[in-house]
């Protein structure tokens, strides 16, 4: 049921994207409980000019490497999943991409199952 969206630069190698991905993607099953086969994502690549951030925000430091992910899912995880699914992403995005962890930026929206039609024009989740 999450919807995965990963905005990053031009300049990042082409296979970031889709590894991002993946990576999310397990993080997800691990400690947020996604489900087996339920990877929905969109991958966009801008301009510098086009994702658009400050340069710091809450002592943050950001760099050119600066990866915007939004994650739409169902309501239903604590505070504690949600922290431990930030810190997993960023952990395993810098150890295996070497994305610096400042440069992770993590918006989770929360909706109720019914607003999600996985085809057929049918409500699956009602």
């Amino acid at each position: 049921m999450p919807l995965v969206r990963i905005d990053l630069s031009n300049g990042s190698p082409e296979t970031l994207g889709p590894a991002i991905g993946d990576l999310i993607y397990q993080a997800m099953r691990d400690t947020i409980n996604v489900p087996e086969d339920d990877k929905f994502q969109v991958i966009t690549r801008h301009e510098a000019r086009e994702l658009v951030h400050p340069a710091s925000y809450l002592g943050v430091v950001y760099s050119p490497g600066f990866v915007l992910i939004q994650i739409t899912l169902n309501h239903g995880r604590t505070t504690e999943m949600k922290k431990a699914f930030y810190k997993r992403v960023a952990d395993d995005l810098h150890a295996r991409q070497g994305i610096r962890r400042e440069d992770v930026f993590i918006n989770l929206v929360e909706v109720a199952k019914e607003n999600w039609s996985f085809g057929n024009g049918e409500m699956q989740y009602a």
